[in-house]
């Protein structure tokens, strides 16, 4: 197959990239490099089935020609980050909203075979139901959950009245090697190896009891990988490893100290996909379990070496709008 990745630079699409020249296809990474880093290609890059183009979502010239004969289309490339998404909100409507419209009527001109859609499970707010189905309310409680939501039901839209052949992924807590590190306050796993690498205690948010369904990245690649060789369409599913895990367990794996920082309003005290419809309609499941995974990333900690060292202060100050904000 001719495939396309949007951010195939970042965290996720970088990895479905390397899956997807594993398995054979030719494949175009487009990226503006925001997020992405070119280092997450070194290996794609020296591959003769493989190309980059930088450019971006929200410029529609930029995507011309882009599709011309492609099969597969991954739709990866977004802004992500709560904090950002609540000071900038515009920025985030703007390159996850519009710039999944640019990418959708690109691949519905093209005739795409499929359409593949990276949605977020905080679609779902702070749910009342564990493990959450599909079937949950959707309750976002910031920016860049809303217009990610916003970007899934465009394309079920087109999947409905154009019949672009669309399935939308709705990712829980997504955790890997080359995960972002950059940006205001990061994800958990590069805030805690910066930590141990720098000697320092890990900033636990509240108790550390909260729980997450951590799901390693190589599952994730196979899941898109998967649902891209199926017929489904025009529907949504969780994508999820199956358990949730808590932060002191983190802690525990890792090894070190702690030092704890204060609860943060719009965070759910859970999170836990209910994956019986993909095991079901796509036959799908995660297979790497969170010990395996996080003992992956132990042994490559020093990719995590030019990451941002967070302490209480510095995080106090750079999430001081999740506080003015989200408080009720």
């Amino acid at each position: 197959m001719k495939t396309l990745v949007t951010g195939g630079a970042g965290f996720i699409g970088s990895h479905l990239v390397d899956l997807l020249l594993k398995k054979g296809h030719q494949v175009t990474a487009f990226d503006n490099l925001c997020g992405g880093w070119m280092k997450n290609l070194a290996e794609a890059q020296q591959h003769p089935r493989f190309r980059f183009v930088q450019g971006d979502i929200r410029n529609r010239n930029s995507l011309e020609g882009l599709f011309d004969g492609v099969d597969w289309v991954f739709h990866l490339a977004a802004l992500a980050d709560i904090v950002p998404s609540m000071e900038k909100p515009r920025d985030y409507f703007e390159t996850n909203v519009d710039g999944t419209f640019n990418v959708l009527e690109a691949a519905k001109e093209a005739r795409v075979k499929r359409f593949l859609y990276a949605a977020s499970s905080s679609c779902y707010g702070i749910p009342s139901q564990y493990p959450t189905p599909e079937t949950a309310p959707i309750m976002p409680q910031y920016p860049y959950a809303l217009t990610k939501y916003l970007g899934e039901q465009l394309v079920l839209h087109w999947a409905q009245v154009y019949k672009l052949p669309a399935l939308s992924l709705r990712l829980f807590n997504v955790y890997g090697p080359r995960s972002r590190t950059t940006g205001v306050y990061g994800a958990v796993f590069g805030v805690f190896l910066a930590q141990k690498l720098h000697g320092k205690p890990f900033t636990v948010v509240g108790d550390g009891k909260q729980t997450r369904d951590f799901t390693y990245v190589a599952d994730v690649a196979d899941a898109f990988y998967t649902a891209a060789e199926s017929n489904l369409s025009n529907d949504f599913l969780n994508i999820g490893s199956s358990g949730h895990y808590s932060v002191n367990r983190l802690v525990e794996l890792l090894g070190g100290s702690v030092t704890y920082i204060p609860k943060r309003p719009g965070e759910p005290d859970c999170t836990f996909a209910d994956v019986t419809e993909v095991q079901q309609k796509l036959n799908w499941k995660a297979r790497v379990s969170f010990e395996e995974g996080v003992q992956r990333l132990l042994s490559r900690i020093n990719d995590f070496k030019d990451a941002p060292l967070w302490e209480p202060q510095s995080i106090e100050r750079a999430t001081e709008n999740w506080f003015k904000y989200l408080s009720k």
